[in-house]
């Protein structure tokens, strides 16, 4: 039971106010002329104004509320370190029993794990979460087990009671950890990029030690091992060895005593991308559909295109002297010997043998196919003469025969059973809105025996697109000069520009337009697995883990030719991935887990915080302090000892309030005071 004295105003402050300094002026005037009462009128006055006041005696019930204590459990990945869960166990389990035993003490046990999306150790938003749940006033401190490797220190609360920390590990702790400084996403195929890495020790790291052995691997394959110094930033220059992702890892093998070899290693995944796709396009003679091919490559900003038209081959003779001619000879020596290794794509537009170009130079052609590049062969009625590109060197290696037939008629381009699976054609009829437009020509051509893939057809279902590997190389034959229809929206038109681009970059070996392909994109620890085929069945997918274990899994076909199913990795790392000849590998999760960036035990993130709550940073190594109260605004730590302010909340049960001065103390007290003036002042 508490009481005090509270005040109720029966008229408002300034009138009350107004009343006091005219009862004032009247006892100033009553002193001035002389009356021997005015000491009576000033307190009948003072009573008058006290009961307008309203005084009262207020009378509480008050309950004592116990005081709160957050006891901060920090369980995440760098806690789980050397013989930190025993020791954050035994410091858990008696701090508990040692705030039970005070008297009016609560305990608010807080459990941190590992943050999502490898956010680390989110402490401080899990200390403001425990906190909006509790009331301020009741909260007498904040006791944190931990190693102090936290990342959102600057989500701390603000309090008013202390906040400890107490470090878990051990002086002695030390650890060796890579560090990846720079790691682009793409690279330029056959040009070097340089990545920046580090090896470096913390903690109390063994003496003598100035180099450790760097194993570096790409895809998962062989190793290479490389002795580096410690402590230093070192420059490393890598060349990727295919377009599309390659998968780098960096690992350097665990030293005895260290505490983790979890941060010993890192992926680096970078997509290969080529600089500049040169393209080589040999137009037989100018006709309706001449610019189509160009104007598709040049609207590509990472195609250099060399473009020749065949203006006036050597057969023709007007008399037009040499010297005056604008025409730019056709570099054919330079070109189709000295140079054409370094196209990536040849096209051939509607040419027929003119003398232009002699075997020799097709043969080459034919060689260079055969060694890993791709000729793009767009048949013109000159295809079925004879004359025919078919008839030269490289009608060994195309897919397709003409019958020497041409027809002139309407059709409609269809895609094939084959096409809807082959990552040239697949989905074509998504890419345009509404019926495709008719073309008018088609060379009548017979597929080579067991050569060549039929994606799309024409007239009768005729071959109207072959395509087929040679050696290491691609030959593609489009059976019509036709395909600039679509570009000029007769009959509404069609997707050639797509077309035309998928299949330019199939030849140029795009991994994204391969027909067998498997991979996988990843997505934290999730990975979305894809596996493309013109098979209509594939077998289960083995997945083999970082830990060596192997999983099968299942695929679904979602589209004609595309498997998928999703799957999350168990573990951070590098997963191996096959399905029939197909193989792939992926590294899941970040390249270096943020929770072992740091993992020696360390108060300075937290420090700042700590400090300006008053509290301290204790080691547990140097035994569990002991817990005293200390008054508000206090030093709340000391050697071996840490401090929790007592709150001495409560809440009322029931509130008396009475009246200090009845209405009939008053009226009697005014009167007889009011009386007694008067009365001494008649008198005199």
């Amino acid at each position: 039971m508490t009481g005090t004295i509270v005040f109720d105003p029966l008229l408002p402050l300034p009138l009350l106010a107004a009343l006091a300094a005219l009862a004032v002026l009247g006892i100033l005037l009553a002193l001035w002329r002389g009356l021997a009462g005015w000491a009576l009128r000033g307190l009948a006055a003072l009573v008058v104004l006290g009961a307008l006041a309203g005084p009262f005696f207020r009378q509480e019930d008050r309950a004592p509320l116990t005081d709160i204590v957050l006891l901060v459990d920090d369980r995440s990945a760098s806690q789980a370190l050397s013989d930190r869960p025993a020791q954050t166990d035994a410091a858990v389990q008696a701090l508990e029993s040692r705030l039970a035993a005070r008297p009016n003490t609560e305990v608010r046990r807080v459990t941190v794990p590992d943050g999502a999306d490898n956010a680390g150790t989110e402490l401080m938003t899990a200390v403001s979460e425990a906190l909006a749940e509790e009331p301020q006033a009741r909260v007498a401190g904040t006791i944190i087990v931990s190693d102090g490797r936290l990342h959102d220190v600057d989500r701390a609360p603000d309090l008013s009671a202390p906040m400890h920390l107490l470090l878990t590990g051990e002086p002695e702790d030390w650890d060796r950890r890579l560090v990846i400084r720079n790691a682009p996403a793409f690279a330029i195929l056959g040009e070097p990029v340089t990545l920046t890495i580090r090896v470096e020790d913390m903690g109390a790291a063994p003496e003598g030690s100035t180099e450790a052995p760097l194993d570096i691997s790409i895809d998962g394959g062989e190793p290479q091992r490389f002795d580096v110094p410690i402590g230093q930033d070192i420059d490393l220059p890598v060349t990727l060895p295919h377009g599309g992702r390659n998968v780098i890892q960096f690992s350097v093998p665990g030293a005895e005593g260290e505490l983790t070899d979890r941060n010993n290693s890192a992926l680096v995944q970078m997509n290969g991308v080529r600089d500049r796709l040169r393209v080589l396009l040999v137009s037989g003679e100018p006709h309706a559909g001449g610019r189509t091919w160009r104007n598709l490559l040049k609207s590509d900003s990472s195609v250099d295109l060399v473009h020749f038209t065949i203006l006036r081959p050597p057969s023709k003779q007007d008399g037009v002297p040499v010297s005056e001619l604008s025409l730019i000879a056709f570099p054919t020596r330079e070109l189709f010997l000295e140079k054409i290794d370094d196209f990536d794509l040849i096209i051939f537009d509607r040419y027929k043998r003119r003398g232009i170009l002699p075997s020799l130079y097709l043969d080459n052609v034919r060689n260079y196919v055969e060694n890993g590049g791709a000729v793009l062969v767009a048949a013109g009625p000159d295809f079925a003469s004879a004359d025919s590109l078919f008839r030269s060197p490289l009608g060994e290696i195309m897919p397709a025969r003409p019958t020497a037939r041409v027809i002139e008629q309407g059709y409609r381009p269809q895609v094939t059973a084959l096409g809807r699976r082959h990552p040239v054609t697949a989905g074509l009829i998504n890419e345009w809105d509404g019926d495709w437009g008719r073309w008018m020509r088609q060379i009548d051509v017979t597929p080579v025996e067991g050569e060549g893939e039929v994606v799309m057809s024409g007239v009768e279902d005729r071959p109207l697109l072959i395509l087929d590997r040679v050696g290491e190389g691609r030959v593609a034959l489009l059976a019509s000069d036709h395909a600039w229809l679509w570009s000029r929206g007769y009959e509404g038109g069609g997707p050639q520009l797509e077309l035309l681009r998928r299949l330019a970059h199939w030849m140029m070996k795009e991994p994204e337009l391969e027909e067998e392909a498997l991979w996988a994109e990843p997505s934290g620890q999730t990975m979305r697995i894809i596996r493309r085929t013109l098979d209509e069945t594939v077998p289960p997918v083995t997945v083999t883990t970082p830990s060596g274990e192997t999983v099968e899994l299942e695929l679904e076909e979602v589209t004609p030719g595309r498997f998928e199913t999703i799957w999350r990795g168990p573990e951070i790392g590098l997963y191996r991935l096959e399905n029939g000849e197909q193989t792939a590998v992926i590294g899941l999760g970040p390249a270096a887990p943020r929770e072992f960036e740091a993992t020696i035990a360390s108060g300075e993130t937290l420090q700042p915080v700590i400090d300006g709550l008053r509290g301290g940073v204790m080691t547990l190594s140097d035994g569990l302090p002991s817990i005293r109260d200390t008054r508000a605004g206090r030093p709340a730590a000391g050697r071996g000892w840490i401090g929790l302010t007592p709150r001495e909340a409560y809440v009322t049960q029931d509130v008396t309030l009475m009246p200090l001065l009845p209405p009939w103390l008053v009226l009697l007290l005014a009167a007889g005071l009011i009386l007694g003036a008067w009365l001494r002042e008649g008198r005199r």
